[in-house]
């Protein structure tokens, strides 16, 4: 049985389905090329991440397809129900790429907070002309260490952040509709653990109370943070999106920046991607990342294994 990784597969996936006797493609097939590539070469899995999707249109013509796997949490770009419906197996990773995600996250918020991405930027133009200019300019950098931290869904991928904000010394308030409560486990490097309690509490309590802001929340129809939820939020709060592209109102986001009500923003997926708009790149109050969340090797290596093994109970 063949498998195509339409858009690539860790080598520790690769080996793992090799070793239980599929054939794993990793060419790169075009969208309006795939629903021919997969009859001509009789696929029976195809696998994707983000950049492919699976419609209703390819389900229906592909009958030999069995199982539809998406190599990371959200699903959004394959009609799943449907899928489902027509008797094939849908498969994702929903735990492999959480810390990847959190990691990411504070990677955005420490680099804000000293006004890392301003400097990586000037220090190459300026560093040598204008060096005490610049030391003056991001000399008010902030701690994380007791602010708090406000957490928009808490699923996985929430409460991994999570994880790292207690492990920075923050205080994390959280919303998630479906979650009154959840205990966090956070390992040590010498085997000790401690657990920590969270109860969730209102959206509006939690942009009340968070000097940062992180949302971990699925693609869905209206904005989650949008102008009314930028005004109940803290004065020169500052605010991540490494969730999904159309949670954010991205205008209403540039006019907080800019009123300076929010401080400043990081942005790992955006609304028009793969072409985000130009303000958005040129706004020196952005930190930004091209989607690379999961982007980890260790992510893409839990990735590939786990849809391996998923593939390989199913179907063997």
């Amino acid at each position: 049985m063949k498998v195509l990784a339409n858009d690539g597969i860790s080598q520790s996936g690769i080996d793992a389905l090799e070793k239980g006797g599929f054939e794993v493609i990793t060419t790169t097939v075009a969208q309006e090329q795939l629903i021919n590539y997969i009859n001509e070469k009789d696929i029976t899995v195809l696998l994707v991440r983000s950049a492919t999707t699976v419609r209703k249109d390819l389900i229906d013509a592909c009958p030999n397809l069995k199982i539809i796997g998406r190599g990371g949490v959200g699903m959004d770009n394959i009609d799943v129900e449907y899928a489902r419906e027509q008797g094939r197996s849908v498969i994702n990773t929903p735990a492999a790429s959480s810390h990847s995600v959190a990691e990411l996250v504070f990677g955005h918020l420490f680099g804000l907070a000293r006004f890392l991405h301003n400097s990586n930027r000037d220090m190459p133009l300026e560093g040598d002309s204008n060096f005490k200019g610049l030391k003056k300019a991001y000399a008010k950098g902030s701690e994380l260490k007791g602010k708090t931290l406000g957490v928009l869904g808490f699923g996985r991928i929430g409460q991994a952040t999570a994880k790292v904000a207690i492990g920075a010394g923050m205080k994390v308030v959280a919303f998630d509709p479906f979650m009154d409560e959840a205990n966090l486990e956070l390992d040590f490097f010498d085997g000790q653990k401690l657990n920590f309690n969270i109860k969730t509490i209102s959206k509006e309590d939690v942009l009340k109370q968070a000097d940062f802001l992180t949302l971990h929340v699925p693609a869905q129809e209206n904005y989650v943070i949008g102008k009314s939820e930028l005004e109940i939020m803290k004065d020169g709060a500052i605010l991540v999106n490494a969730a999904r592209g159309g949670v954010v109102d991205e205008v209403a986001l540039v006019e907080a920046i800019t009123s300076g009500k929010i401080a400043r923003a990081a942005l790992d997926v955006f609304e028009k991607e793969p072409k985000p708009e130009i303000q958005l790149l040129m706004n020196p109050s952005l930190s930004l990342t091209p989607h690379t969340g999961a982007a980890t090797n260790e992510a893409q290596d839990r990735i590939g294994t786990e849809l391996a093994d998923q593939i390989i109970s199913i179907l063997k």
